[in-house]
């Protein structure tokens, strides 16, 4: 993809490129609140308990008083965001969704 991309959205792709690395996990997502503010996650799996990094980012904005989003990046070995991941970053608004690879190339911009 050749679209240039606003430094903050750089920003929260490299945040959540570094979240996967350091964790060793399946994916990273960073989300921008209306505020600015940014809150980094990678997926859980547990036994007990299943999350897509961008669920666990999208919970950690909304339970830090987050009222919509600004952007979404997911770095993702996938080649589309899953079904829940559009869905919960559309229940607080329109915000883009960039989906890149490990490697932090994007792949596709969604919503």
């Amino acid at each position: 993809m050749t679209e240039t991309l606003d430094p903050e959205d750089l920003k929260i792709i490299t945040l959540a490129r570094s979240a996967r690395a350091r964790n060793g996990s399946a994916e990273g997502a960073a989300v921008r609140d209306e505020t600015g503010r940014t809150y980094v996650a990678t997926n859980v799996a547990l036994p007990s308990l299943e999350l897509s990094a961008t669920q666990v980012a999208v919970a950690m904005a909304v339970s830090s008083g987050a009222a919509s989003l600004e952007s979404v990046a997911l770095v993702s070995e996938a080649d589309e965001p899953g079904e829940k991941d559009i869905a919960v970053v559309e229940d607080l608004g329109n915000a883009i969704i960039f989906l890149a690879g490990p490697d932090g190339v994007v792949k596709g911009r969604y919503i």
